[in-house]
């Protein structure tokens, strides 16, 4: 009669410790010279949930002073579409990052 095996142990997933889960995500956009204020201020305003021109305008104005600026923090999905939009705007972006 063969013995009884008990099923092979497995660990538990273990979030990547790279991936930033849990963490909020930064969406980083950065100075450069072919977007006016403008258009920096429309595509955030187009994009972000509750920004309007006025907000991308001043938000524009901090790109410029300081050379870049977070312009939304949240759960990493959302991050990525507002990352993957704001550069379809042509806007000049960071690497996606998780808050540190």
């Amino acid at each position: 009669m063969p013995a009884t095996v008990a099923p092979p142990r497995t660990k538990p997933k273990q979030r990547d410790a790279g991936s930033g889960s849990g963490r909020p995500w930064l969406v980083i956009v950065k100075n450069d010279d072919h977007n006016t204020f403008d258009g920096v201020a429309y595509a955030l305003a187009r994009t972000l949930p509750g920004v309007s021109f006025d907000r991308g305008m001043e938000m524009a104005n901090r790109i410029h002073t300081t050379g870049r600026a977070v312009v939304w923090t949240g759960e990493r999905e959302r991050a990525e579409l507002y990352w993957e939009q704001l550069a379809g705007f042509g806007l000049t972006m960071a690497p996606l990052a998780p808050a540190a």
